[in-house]
Formats: C-alpha cells, structure tokens, sequence
C-alpha cells in the first residue's frame, strides 16, 4: 500500500506525509477527479491514532472546500450559459430547488457528490448553508468509513498488500 501512496502523490508532486497529504487527497478528492481520500486517511490514522480527530477534522475541511470549489464553478458556469443561451428549468432544478441546500448532505456520495455540488451553485442555492449541511455530510462520510475500515482486521491488509505485491 505504501508504494502505492508513494506513486499517487509522486503522480501529482504532492507531500507524502502528514496532515498536509490528507488535506490535499481530500481536497482533491471532492472535485470531479475520480480519487479517493478514504485510504489516505485511514493510512495516516493507522500509523497516528492519536491524531484521529485531527486527521478526521481536516479531510472534512478538505473535502468541504473541494465541495465548495465544485459549488463556485457551478455558480461560474451558469452566468457563463445565461449569457449565451438563457435560463433552464428541467425536472433535476426543480428537484433541487425544493429541498435546497440540505440536499448536499449527500454530497458525500461517490459520482453523484460532486456534480450534486455543481449543480447547488449552477442554482445559486445560497453557499452558507451550502457549506454547512456539505460539511455535515462529509464529516459523517469520513467518521463511518475510517469506524468502518477499522474494523478490518491488520491481517487482512496485510494479505492484501502481499497480494498487491506491495508490501
């Protein structure tokens, strides 16, 4: 796995270790680009548990700001397509703009979170409660899913990075 890790953040010329890795994993994990921050996280919090809800505090922030970066290009875009072709209503707006912001409380959501994010500034949904209800619904993504992962035995990953020939 570490390996692994190691290539990622090579790839991307991001630092390997500490806090900043997790920021930046969960930052770039809430844009439309399909990567994951759940093992970066869970990697760091295994070799620091005594960091647990500082590591889990900031990929929320993270993640959050990445949600709210999706939100600001939605917002860009729709200004940018009104000036071109006027304004929409189709049946996934209206939706939308019924539940209001409290629907990003899915924005956690693998391939439907991020374009959820889009769409809440493409409808000009107001960004404070944008950004509160997002930040609930990561928040309780990277608490059930490190609760989750640490549940499976070190065994297992172990066997897994054998396996990957990674370890």
């Amino acid at each position: 796995m570490e390996h692994l890790l190691e290539h990622f953040f090579a790839l991307f010329g991001l630092p390997s270790i500490g806090l900043p890795a997790v920021l930046i994993s969960a930052f770039v994990s809430a844009t439309l680009l399909p990567i994951g921050s759940e093992p970066i996280l869970f990697g760091y919090i295994t070799l620091n548990p005594h960091l647990y809800w500082v590591a889990i505090a900031v990929a929320t922030i993270g993640n959050t700001l990445g949600g709210m970066l999706d939100w600001w290009l939605g917002l860009l875009s729709r200004r940018g397509f009104e000036s071109l072709k006027g304004p929409t209503n189709g049946r996934v707006q209206r939706w939308l703009e019924r539940r209001g912001p409290k629907v990003l409380l899915l924005s956690w959501l693998p391939g439907f979170g991020d374009p959820l994010c889009l769409a809440a500034g493409w409808l000009r949904l107001p960004w404070q409660p944008c950004l509160v209800y997002m930040f609930i619904g990561k928040l309780l993504r990277y608490l059930t899913m490190t609760w989750l992962l640490t549940l499976v035995p070190n065994s297992t990953w172990h066997q897994l990075g054998h396996w990957l020939h990674l370890i």
